[in-house]
């Protein structure tokens, strides 16, 4: 909750007239305390979880040779219901276990210093920050998410998420409760080292779903704008993980690529590239055999 009774008030203490942006935090923050306001970090990401998937629900569901040519594994397509099974069980979970991790986590994300107040950071902040969380959670993520494919993590946790071998955008966070609870450290790992914004934590959250959705579509679209992203891994990268199951010892990489090149985790994905390369080529010569994967 704010500590300024007006505009004015808070003009004063910040010692200049606020900006619109401000204006807005102000008029709608002023009457919350800060436990309503840690709140909405689950209802924004049930919402873009519900809204954000679509597009490649659409697609998915359509079936168009125009968007076929560009699904990694063509010969596995999910059904309707398959689909909004996936979407139900997810939401579930969104409400049974992120929910409560996110309230209950919260004390401790405001007791390193996540704020609610005024100023509001600027672009160049936000962007520092959420660039900060990018990096803390990808080089987390990987370490746990090889913990995961070891024999008994991937056979009593992480084998609920590779039910689907070939990835749908609503299957994004389906998985077992305990490997929600054990990859959800990563994301708040950022944010407890360097604290910003509540608002910049709702964004934080917000673009980490969206960045798993893209990587779970199941479609690498050459116009896609995360192409130009430096060592963005996109669906095609982690679309070889699911691809592979649970024999995979690669493409462990949340959001980037760097590590599994480091650490040797993509070999395989990069032959699977050069000899899908090759047979495209004529090199080799004869039909695609790998079971439906292909890649750029």
């Amino acid at each position: 909750m704010l500590p300024y009774n007006s505009i004015e008030a808070a003009a004063a203490h910040l010692g200049r007239n606020l900006t619109y942006a401000e204006t807005l935090w102000f008029n709608y923050s002023a009457d919350k305390s800060d436990d309503v306001l840690a709140c909405h970090n689950i209802l924004f990401l049930c919402l873009f979880f519900s809204v954000a998937p679509l597009p490649f629900v659409f697609i998915q569901l359509l079936r168009s040779p125009f968007f076929e040519k560009h699904k990694i594994q063509p010969k596995i397509q999910p059904s309707a219901a398959d689909i909004f099974n996936c979407y139900k069980d997810v939401m579930l979970s969104f409400f049974f276990v992120v929910g409560p991790l996110q309230l209950l986590s919260y004390p401790s994300v405001k007791a390193v210093g996540v704020h609610t107040g005024l100023p509001l950071p600027s672009i160049g902040e936000i962007s520092a920050q959420l660039l900060v969380y990018f990096l803390i959670e990808d080089y987390t993520h990987y370490w746990m998410h090889r913990f995961l494919h070891c024999k008994w993590g991937y056979e009593k946790i992480h084998k609920v998420h590779h039910h689907y071998t070939s990835p749908i955008a609503f299957a994004a966070p389906y998985a077992h409760w305990a490997e929600i609870l054990i990859l959800g450290i990563p994301s708040f790992l950022g944010p407890a080292m360097v604290p910003g914004h509540i608002t910049t934590f709702w964004l934080w959250f917000v673009l980490r779903q969206i960045e798993a959705i893209d990587t779970h579509s199941g479609y690498d679209f050459p116009w896609s704008v995360t192409k130009y992203i430096p060592f963005y891994g996109g669906a095609d990268h982690h679309d070889y993980h699911h691809y592979v199951g649970g024999q995979s010892q690669s493409n462990f990489a949340s959001v980037f690529t760097y590590c599994d090149y480091i650490y040797g985790t993509d070999k395989g994905y990069r032959y699977q590239k050069k000899a899908l390369q090759n047979l495209r080529e004529g090199v080799n010569g004869g039909e695609d055999g790998d079971g439906g994967f292909k890649s750029d």
